[in-house]
């Protein structure tokens, strides 16, 4: 199951299970502890007195009450003092308990905010990058929705040095030069209507000419060329990769794989085909040539088209990065996401 980045307010999410950011007490506090104790009722603070708090990495569990899940799991995220060896594992802890509780529950979906990151003062970049782990590392072994649920653009916070190097590229692959504003697009539509008048009439081609060779265009019709499907899992079989391996490097569903897999005339979304491009390090010619099995192409004037050849280019192939970039740039993320 796909590991899924969204903006939002985590106590609006829709998921079997959800998690709180809680402290030692379990008693409700600020930022997302106050928020989901807010919006749960008074009925979750009875049932938390009744645990009797929560060490620093565990998890309990909880209804969820008023809100839109079934369970709310609460952790305890470590004070970040002096970003140790312990603090990182405890951070870790935090994901992998809270996981481990989700599933022992039967939950099908589970969403977490961004532990530590807020008033426990871990840096972000620090934070996001011990969450992509924890919850990677589950998933390869797990079959679980997981999402992680960010409250502002900062809390993607892909990195100063990064976020300058990755517009430098866009500034110089996507220009307004080379692609014009829809005012001077409007403004040569305008010129075209007034000049129209002078400019000399077209002459008209002879339609006899003009008519195209019927047994040529029939051949054409007629000859089938290979589909997305069959490309796709013949170059899975060149690298020797399994489908498990594939589609979770891959961000996607083992549903939406299954149908790619068996249904031959299935047409995938072009994210869902870059993930796949991705998930198998393809360089930009190989991409190229998957996404043309599927009807699409890298273009210069699609900012995802040219973030994604970045990083290709770059031969870094980790898909939450990547996400976590076009997510700062509000454009659709890769996979199933």
């Amino acid at each position: 199951m796909p590991f899924i980045l969204m903006r939002n307010d985590i106590t609006k999410v829709h998921a079997d299970a959800i998690v709180n950011a809680a402290n030692t007490s379990l008693l409700g506090g600020g930022g997302v502890d106050g928020a989901i104790h807010k919006a749960a009722g008074e009925k979750l603070l009875e049932e938390c007195r009744k645990l009797g708090g929560c060490e620093v990495g565990q998890a309990k569990l909880t209804k969820g009450y008023n809100l839109p899940c079934k369970y709310i799991i609460h952790t305890v995220g470590p004070i970040w003092r002096t970003g140790s060896k312990e603090e990182e594992a405890l951070l870790y802890s935090c994901y992998k308990n809270s996981l481990e509780l989700a599933i022992s529950k039967k939950c099908k979906s589970v969403a977490f905010p961004l532990i530590s990151a807020g008033a426990y003062g871990c840096p972000k970049e620090k934070a996001m990058s011990i969450a992509k782990k924890a919850i990677s590392d589950f998933l390869e072994t797990h079959e679980l929705e997981v999402m992680l649920v960010l409250f502002d653009r900062a809390s993607v916070n892909i990195g100063g040095k990064l976020f300058s190097e990755i517009q430098s590229y866009i500034d110089d692959k996507y220009s307004e030069e080379q692609y014009p504003s829809e005012y001077e697009k409007q403004m040569a539509r305008l010129y075209e209507h007034s000049t129209a008048e002078y400019r000399p009439k077209k002459q008209q081609p002879n339609i006899l000419h003009a008519v195209p060779n019927i047994s040529s265009l029939e051949r054409r019709l007629k000859k089938k060329d290979i589909s997305f499907s069959y490309k796709l899992f013949q170059m899975i079989d060149e690298r020797g990769m399994t489908y498990p391996e594939v589609y979770k490097a891959a961000n996607v569903t083992k549903a939406v794989f299954s149908k790619i897999r068996t249904d031959i005339k299935y047409h995938p979304k072009k994210t869902t085909v870059l993930a796949f491009a991705i998930a198998l390090k393809l360089n930009i010619d190989e991409t190229e040539e998957l996404l043309r099995y599927a009807g699409y192409a890298l273009t210069r004037n699609d900012k995802t088209d040219i973030i994604v050849s970045y990083f290709i280019e770059k031969r870094c192939y980790d898909i939450i990065e990547i996400n976590c970039v076009l997510l700062d740039y509000d454009l659709a993320l890769l996979g199933s996401s």
